[in-house]
């Protein structure tokens, strides 16, 4: 069956007469429509009544008898059964795209309230006047309260111009061909304008487009006076200033419902379309120039783009009549373009000066079938496939392609359209390039995620239907470095250094779109290998009003950029060029300057080379950065402050002063000293047992110690001595010393029959084995130790390492248990737990992080910042690090639907989009360390987690040794913590993406480290002077205090251990949560916060009846049940200064947040 053809002459609206197409579908997704609430979920229950009464297979309630249920399937059914196992992975995501698919379609009934909305528009255009025949300058009769919506740049042209009735308006686009999708619909409606107010010239100098831009003002001087239209606006066609076109809403409730597009056309056949072949010219440079002899040009340069725009005015018709024809009887098409439009939406690429749009898909996709690589038998699934595999291996920037059949001679070659557009796809006349205002790096853009949507949807262990069509891809998320050019009106001073005339007069004096392709030509050039990808956000309009002034070129506020890094190359501080003397080092040195200059390399070779700054790697991350902006100034004389860079901005909370080195130094310095002592482990002489393995636990070895510790010499006369355990004590009348944490070390000794099987002789064996170890370190490498029952702590290059000697049977001898009859058992206990926690599970996390880190070089980076965040909403000991750390590196080893990080800013917004977004109620996080989890694995670990979700922890992480049970999320966070995290994580993200998005104002990137007060019932403010990591603070203190520590290079001989792991805001905490556990909940910001938030816990504060036992904190009070206890608050509060003395600053109890 052939489809039945939908109407298109709003005229002829009964008759069914096929016309033109011209489709924008950028806008068809960009606003979601607001629903009709509880009638539409109504009118859906209705349908799926009605459905179940129809077809009682889908519900499964009618009993079917044993014949029935048994019979073998149909060839249909089993079609169905075998394209879903080929295609689809799962019959889940079958049913997802055709759920999608429902959603997306429009109604039938909003379809006929909005052919009866065209109906109107149809009426009215019929009726409006005509006006005398004036010449185009003359422009007096136009009505005060609508505005030209052109740039008449120059003014004076030739030509008459005068309003009669088009000749026909007709509906053109995807609304016939029943691919528009919601949540906004958009119907373009073409108002053909009569020939006898056309010329022949009139494609010459802007004529037929200031024309039709005088046809616009005299529609919209009459419509907007009608009632029916909630809105008349104007607006420019996919953003291009050449092609504005007036927008038409509806009035009350269905304004909403569709905004119809009038687009002024010329009549088909009215110029000859051999007029704006690619290499002639239809615009006089001596008229751009407002200059004499305007009619001359034998030598004037081509105006392709301009040729262009015209162009798709005269092939609407000849296009819809393709895609008409393409579409009988491909039922999958529809479906196809509809996934495919979804698609492009998530990836913002539908809208814009540039855009692939809705159209550009359909044409597509007739372009595949056209060539026989899709068939009419495939579904929209296959559809859809099929173009991004196309797009994903296709280079439209090289190789174009055409849809071109004819054998018109005078139609211009492949080769003709690459001379004048960065990107090829002619359309079935042969003379339009439907992609001649996309760049090329926009395109690489698309073959870019079409590659990586390809990959995603052949791998089974991602949701492909939820990473492709669900998720909207953001800008600032997707590119690892962005930034901005602002005060864009600079760009003409560049059009004049490169010499951008001839491409200036072809784009209308556009200087924006004229110069951009040659920026990105030049950075991408610049930038070389360093780059994966580089491209720009598309250059967007909106709409104004009709009785404003069209939007000038300097009013648009800024262009965004994007950089794809490869983390390999991006940070090498040195360019190497070509050798000396030979012809491309004359055209390096021409490119990069002064900046050039000749070096000799290791391998004896004399070659150019450009060395750009980097004193340590936080600096080297910058590197792009100070190429984009010299090859700006250079080429373009673009000044540094027209450049706003967006790609380390949140490194300044890491700053803690000037001297000190960069984080990731620090952390290396670390390793560095951890390794030596390692080595020094290994080989000591006159331990009884060998050590077997040597590893570090704390975060500093993984790499994402917020901040790693720096090497601290201290200042004797600053501590008090205690001679009897030859250690240092800080000082009660001084500020507290440096907090110099202690790095554990997990030191393994060899099984041996010698260890004792009972638990507290292998404590003491332990313990002297930590006197043997500190012993054997002082005599043979001089390194200061101090022994203990539990570990030694070990000085070594300013630092302290905790080592603590573990038996690998010992959690299983924790483990044992006899029952009364005899028998051995094991049953995990809390000390296992605590000493496997410790031996076992952490020391491997560590080891397998710090390999990540190897492979990732903005996993630690990224796990700071998120740190940072979550201490700084005073959560510091509510989630644990470990958990934060495999949050990150979940972003690593899943990072679909985006590329792999390469920049830790990056990092963390996509880890406030994980916080935000992943529903933890249903779905387990499956961190695939080394990649030992194996795709058929995925679905037993999600079954399992299913099965005994109640008994699991609100975040479950299952990682490569724990797929079961999720260690590092088994005590923490609680449920009301977690919500609160998503909900912070939500609103920070959408802040932080704001800022970083406007680069028009210095914004407070610290805001989102600043954590929400409202909610605490009682804040305890500290004394800086005994907060150790106060420099640590999100906002950098004024008042800094000497911590007893010496400068770096300074001489002396260290013979006591300093003071280690001491916090006292930290001990304060440890007594109040003592003391008041069941009364209240203590939140507070480990670096360097100087507050503590109160948090009452209401079941506290529930009147109980009086018990002996039961008295701490609490008053007697008389009430109608007898004598109750209740919290006594006042008592409370003086007991949490009475413990902080001299630590307690002030007490703000906030009495309005709580009563009892």
């Amino acid at each position: 069956m052939k489809r039945k053809r939908r109407d298109v002459d709003l005229q002829t609206f009964e008759q069914q007469d096929l016309e033109p197409l011209q489709d924008d579908e950028s806008s068809d997704m960009e606003e979601e429509e607001e629903d009709d609430g509880n009638k539409t979920s109504g009118k859906k229950s209705n349908v799926m009544e009605k459905k179940r009464k129809v077809d009682v297979r889908v519900t499964g309630t009618l009993k079917l008898s044993r014949r029935e249920l048994y019979k073998p399937p149909t060839s249909e059914e089993l079609n169905q059964l075998k394209e879903t196992e080929n295609l689809f992975h799962s019959s889940l995501l079958r049913m997802q795209i055709e759920e999608l698919l429902k959603e997306v379609e429009l109604k039938e009934k909003k379809r006929k309230a909005i052919d009866a909305f065209l109906h109107e528009v149809n009426d009215l255009l019929n009726k409006i006047p005509t006006t005398e025949q004036v010449n185009i300058t003359d422009q007096s009769w136009l009505p005060k309260d609508v505005k030209v919506p052109f740039l008449q740049v120059p003014y004076n042209v030739k030509g008459k111009f005068q309003y009669l009735p088009p000749s026909s308006t007709k509906v053109i686009g995807s609304y016939l061909l029943g691919t528009c999708i919601k949540p906004q619909i958009n119907v373009d409606v073409a108002v053909i304008m009569p020939a006898e107010i056309l010329q022949t010239k009139d494609n010459f100098n802007q004529r037929y487009l200031r024309k039709r831009a005088l046809y616009l003002v005299h529609i919209a001087h009459h419509l907007s006076k009608n009632k029916i239209f909630g809105s008349v606006k104007f607006g420019y066609f996919n953003s291009n200033h050449l092609k504005p076109i007036l927008y038409l809403s509806p009035q009350g409730k269905d304004e909403k419902l569709v905004t119809v597009r009038l687009h002024p056309c010329a009549p088909a056949s009215f110029f000859k379309l051999t007029r704006f072949h690619p290499s002639r010219n239809n615009i006089r440079v001596s008229w751009f120039l407002d200059q004499e002899d305007a009619e001359g040009g034998n030598n004037d340069p081509p105006t392709p783009h301009y040729n262009n725009s015209i162009l798709i005015d005269l092939v609407m018709e000849q296009h819809l009549n393709f895609l008409f024809n393409i579409a009988t009887d491909f039922p999958g098409m529809k479906d196809g373009i509809e996934i495919v439009k979804v698609w492009l939406l998530q990836r913002e690429f539908n809208k814009g000066y540039g855009s692939f749009n809705g159209f550009l898909a359909s044409m597509l996709v007739a372009y595949l079938l056209s060539k026989r690589k899709l068939n009419k038998m495939m579904s929209g699934y296959q559809v859809l496939r099929n173009v991004l595999q196309f797009l994903a291996v296709t280079d439209l920037s090289q190789n174009g392609i055409s849809l071109f059949q004819g054998t018109d001679d005078s139609a211009p070659s492949l080769a003709d359209f690459h001379q004048a557009f960065e990107v090829v796809f002619v359309d079935p006349s042969g003379f339009v390039n439907l992609c001649a205002e996309m760049t090329a790096s926009k395109y690489k853009q698309i073959q870019y995620e079409a590659q990586k949507s390809m990959e995603i949807l052949d791998n089974k262990t991602v949701d492909g239907f939820e990473m492709l069509l669900m998720t909207r891809k953001h800008f600032i998320q997707t590119f690892d470095h962005v930034f901005f050019l602002k005060n864009l009106v600079k760009l003409q001073e560049g059009c004049k250094k490169m010499k951008l005339l001839n491409e200036l007069i072809d784009h209308g004096g556009n200087y924006i779109v004229t110069i951009l392709p040659r920026l990105l030509s030049l950075l991408t050039h610049g930038l070389g290998e360093r780059v994966h990808l580089l491209s720009h956000s598309l250059i967007q309009t909106s709409e104004w009003p009709i009785d404003a002034d069209p939007p000038k070129h300097k009013d648009s506020k800024h262009l965004s950029f994007g950089l794809l890094l490869n983390p390999r190359i991006s940070m090498n501080i040195l360019e190497k060029g070509p050798a000396a003397n030979t012809p491309k080092a004359a055209e390096f040195r021409e490119f990069w300057g002064e900046n050039s200059e000749l070096r000799r390399f290791q391998d004896g070779s004399i070659c150019e080379a450009v060395l750009w700054k980097g004193g340590n790697i936080s600096h080297c991350r910058r590197i792009p950065e100070q190429i984009i902006k010299y090859l700006l100034h250079r080429h373009m004389d673009l000044p540094n402050s027209t450049v706003c860079y967006a790609g380390d901005l949140l490194d300044t909370l890491f700053k803690v002063d000037k001297g000190s080195a960069g984080f990731e130094e620090r952390s290396i310095n670390v390793v560095k000293s951890y390794d030596d002592l390692s080595r020094k482990l290994w080989n000591l002489n006159g331990l009884p047992l060998n050590v077997t393995a040597v590893q570090g636990t704390h975060p500093v070895f993984r790499y994402t110690d917020v901040f790693p510790p720096e090497p601290v010499k201290p200042d004797y006369s600053y501590y008090k001595r205690d001679k009897e355990n030859k250690c240092l004590l800080p000082s009660e009348d001084k500020p507290c010393p440096v907090y110099l944490p202690a790095l554990k070390v997990i030191c393994h000794m060899e099984g041996s029959g010698k260890w004792p099987q009972n638990k507290d002789a292998i404590q003491r064996i332990k313990a002297a084995f930590h006197i043997r170890l500190g012993h054997l370190l002082d005599q043979q490498h001089e390194l200061t130790c101090q022994p203990s029952a539990t570990h030694v702590d070990v000085y070594k290059d300013g630092f302290v390492f905790r080592i603590q000697v573990a038996y690998h049977r010992e959690p299983l001898i924790l483990k044992e248990m006899q029952t009364p009859d005899g028998m051995l058992k094991y049953r995990d206990t809390e000390e296992s737990f605590q000493l496997e926690w410790e031996t076992v599970h952490l020391p491997y996390l560590t080891s397998t992080l710090h390999g990540l880190q190897q492979q990732h070089s903005a996993y630690s980076g990224t796990c700071r910042l998120a740190k940072r965040w979550i201490n700084a909403q005073l959560l510091s000991a509510e989630v644990g690090e470990e958990c934060i750390d495999l949050l990150a590196a979940y972003l690593f080893t899943q990072p679909a639907p985006y590329s792999p990080l390469a920049s830790p800013q990056t990092g963390f917004l996509r880890f406030l989009n994980l916080l935000s977004t992943f529903d933890w109620k249903i779905n387990p996080l499956i961190v695939n360390l080394n990649g030992e989890i194996k795709d058929t694995e995925y679905a037993e670990i999600k079954n399992n987690f299913s099965a005994a979700r109640v008994q699991l922890p609100v975040m479950f992480i299952a990682t490569p040794n724990e797929r079961k049970t999720s260690i590092w999320t088994k005590r923490r966070p609680s449920a009301p913590i977690l919500q609160r995290l998503i909900e912070l994580a939500s609103q920070s993200l959408q802040i932080l993406e704001s800022q970083l998005l406007d680069p028009t104002d210095n914004h407070d990137l610290k805001m989102v480290f600043r954590p929400p007060l409202e909610i605490y019932d009682v804040v305890i403010h500290l004394n800086p002077k005994h907060i150790p990591r106060y420099l640590e603070a999100v906002d950098k203190p004024k008042v800094t205090y000497c911590r007893g520590t010496l400068k770096r290079n300074a001489a002396v001989k260290f013979l006591k251990l300093p003071v280690v792991d001491y916090d006292p805001v930290q001990r304060y905490l440890h007594e109040l949560k003592s003391a008041f556990v069941e009364f209240a909940l203590f939140f507070y910001d480990a670096h360097g916060g100087n507050l503590i938030g109160v948090l009452w816990k209401p079941q506290a504060f529930a009147p109980q009846p009086f018990k002996t036992s039961h008295v701490n904190a609490r008053m007697l009070e008389t009430r109608e049940n007898g004598l109750q206890s209740i919290p006594n608050v006042e008592a409370i509060i003086e007991d949490f200064e009475i413990l902080g003395a001299g630590l307690v600053k002030s007490i703000e109890a906030r009495t309005e947040k709580w009563k009892i």
